[in-house]
């Protein structure tokens, strides 16, 4: 993790009274870095060179006027573009922008861990790159937060892409996401999310598991509520996302279902699975046994024996793969020193 040192621009550089607000806040910089940040700000990047200018200016505009020690941290994803040079440059004059940069593209959930694991803030928001979220709504998520929630989630109430290709899939998205998660949100997609560092801090992620961050909390326990925000049309750099995504999120999802179900027990499922294909293989058999006595039909002349035999070699196979898979939960949870449940808060248990 890079972090660049102070602007040298002189004061008077953009003139009057824009000279004097620079001196202030550089001042502010100078004082953050003295701090442990409250706030951390994540910003996943691929190919944004275009927009790294801009959304710098905003976002920090909007993070002086908070008045809170915080931390900008730009994860470059690989990019091909300018995008890192953009970054440094602008990391010289910006204290508190630190920059990762990956040696290869790993995606946007890997780009999420990584600024999870380097955030140093008590609030985690993640935004993306592009300036279709808005900065201004930042304070809008704290507020929430400060309301008693631990994670507050963007809604993009009134998107600004093609209709079909991602509003209308989108939608079908969330709503199968809501329904099999059993977690409510209009927009699982929207990167402009705000979190309390204690309900994500064990999170891991893989595939394009970031958008289900506010699964996992809730799971744990965590107060979810969702608020609207602006959404505004790309209008620099071309779109990262494609129809194939919604696939790949409908995959996850079921194995963020099956971790969150049986991740402590998996001989429920595979040992289920195999039981009742087990109990599949006699019903056949019996019915092979029962059309050679009723009909006589020979038992060489219906396939039925050799499905029986089949359901009962996967049955067998399932229990199996369900015991393997129970040792390597607990040599998981033993070599990790990871207890098999979370706890909010405690009383009286002393040290």
């Amino acid at each position: 993790m890079s972090l660049f040192g102070v602007s040298t621009v002189p004061a008077n550089f953009a003139g009057g009274e824009r000279g004097v607000r620079g001196v202030e806040d550089r001042t502010v910089a100078r004082q953050n870095l003295d701090l442990e940040p409250s706030l951390s700000i994540i910003i996943p990047i691929y190919n944004e060179e275009a927009n790294i200018v801009p959304l710098m200016q905003q976002l920090f505009e909007v993070l002086h006027r908070l008045g809170a020690s915080f931390e900008v941290l730009a994860i470059d994803d690989g990019s091909r573009d300018g995008s890192f040079a953009q970054l440094e440059r602008e990391a010289e004059r910006r204290p508190e922008l630190r920059v990762i940069r990956f040696r290869r593209n790993y995606g946007q959930t890997a780009a999420m861990m990584a600024g999870i694991d380097h955030a140093a803030g008590e609030v985690l928001i993640s935004l993306d790159a592009d300036l279709q979220n808005d900065p201004a709504d930042i304070p809008r998520l704290l507020d929430a937060l400060a309301s008693g929630y631990d994670v507050v989630s963007g809604w993009r109430a009134e998107r600004k892409d093609a209709r079909f290709r991602r509003t209308m899939m989108s939608r079908v998205a969330n709503r199968l996401i809501s329904r099999i998660s059993g977690v409510s949100l209009n927009d699982y997609g929207c990167t402009l999310k705000a979190y309390r560092r204690d309900v994500i801090k064990g999170v891991k992620l893989y595939g394009e598991m970031h958008r289900f961050i506010p699964i996992y909390a809730s799971w744990m326990g965590a107060r979810v509520t969702e608020i609207p925000v602006q959404h505004h049309p790309r209008t620099r750099g071309t779109s990262k996302y494609g129809l194939e995504r919604i696939a790949k999120v409908v995959l996850d999802m079921i194995v963020v279902k099956f971790l969150d179900r049986h991740f402590v027990k998996p001989i429920y499922v595979f040992g289920g699975a195999g039981l009742l294909s087990i109990v599949m293989s006699f019903i056949i058999l019996g019915s092979a046994i029962w059309l050679r006595f009723r009909d006589g039909v020979s038992l060489i002349q219906t396939p039925l024996p050799l499905l029986s035999a089949l359901f009962f070699l996967l049955g067998t196979i399932s229990v199996l793969m369900g015991l393997l898979a129970e040792m390597m939960v607990r040599t998981y949870f033993e070599s990790q020193h990871r207890p098999p449940y979370a706890v909010r808060e405690s009383r009286n248990l002393g040290a």
